[in-house]
């Protein structure tokens, strides 16, 4: 494996974190699972404005509305 730049260990090491996590709250299902995917999209969402890209808050915010709207009673 080749060098790595601070900026693909810092990626390597995020993936591995939320893997882990996501691996850990399995265990409790698909509600685990679930939290485990909202965080992941806060922080997907969080580093694409941080690199100029606010639209992908806005396309969360339409996925999430979706899905409250289609099992909210």
């Amino acid at each position: 494996m080749g060098a790595q730049t601070k900026a693909e260990r810092t990626a390597a090491n995020r993936l591995a974190h939320f893997e882990k996590r996501q691996a850990d709250r399995a265990t409790r299902g698909p509600r685990g699972l679930a939290e485990s995917w909202m965080e992941r999209a806060r922080a997907v969402a969080s580093a694409r404005e941080a690199n100029g890209d606010p639209e992908a808050w806005n396309d969360l915010a339409r996925t999430i509305a979706t899905w409250v709207s289609r099992y909210e009673v």
